[in-house]
């Protein structure tokens, strides 16, 4: 048995989620924040057989986009008359997975 832990951005919860549990993957959904743009994630821990692994990544590929985004290069300023000129591009989104043995599961 396999725990996939998954970090995903929130906006592609709802999708990832109908398309695990639609293939009959058990999941179970945290809220959690990032650290360098402080936005809202979701982690998501799934339980699973080692052959359904490829299957995950396969969903949270398809459901898991890449963006990119522009912020301000000085932290902490959120001011729209800042200008685009002092921002700068980065690519945010995608799924960060870990994959991790399980030695021992019970259910009680």
């Amino acid at each position: 048995m396999k725990l996939v832990v998954a970090i995903i951005q929130d906006r592609d919860t709802d999708p990832t989620l109908q398309a695990l549990t639609g293939r009959g993957i058990v999941v179970t959904r945290i809220a959690t924040s990032g650290g360098f743009l402080v936005e809202g994630n979701t982690t998501l821990l799934i339980g699973t057989d080692e052959s359904k692994v490829p299957v995950v990544t396969e969903i949270l590929r398809k459901t898991c986009q890449r963006r990119k985004l522009f912020v301000p290069m000085a932290a902490g300023i959120t001011d729209t008359a800042y200008g685009l000129q002092n921002q700068i591009e980065v690519e945010v989104g995608g799924a960060t997975m870990f994959v991790f043995d399980v030695e021992h599961f019970e259910q009680v």
